[in-house]
């Protein structure tokens, strides 16, 4: 009766020790998705600052494309200059 026990109680130590990694990868998705969806929520509160935050991100573009147009003319001057 005691081995019997004794093997019992083994088997159930080692089932309740093994866990699959399939569920804790799920789990690890679960919480990358809830963490996603909360930041999405978050992205979509509107503020009184929205508008003034897309005219300065367009400003801010338009600015990086006329430095890059402005440096190509460097480099274009820079190389006539040089006589290529």
């Amino acid at each position: 009766m005691i081995r019997i026990t004794t093997v019992a109680f083994a088997v159930l130590a080692l089932a309740a020790c093994g866990g699959t990694p399939s569920d804790s990868q799920a789990d690890a998705d679960k919480a990358a998705a809830d963490r996603a969806a909360e930041q999405a929520a978050a992205k979509k509160q509107k503020t009184v600052f929205d508008d003034q935050l897309k005219a300065l991100d367009k400003a801010k573009g338009v600015e990086k494309q006329l430095q890059d147009d402005k440096d190509k003319r460097d480099a274009e001057l820079q190389k006539q200059e040089n006589g290529g």
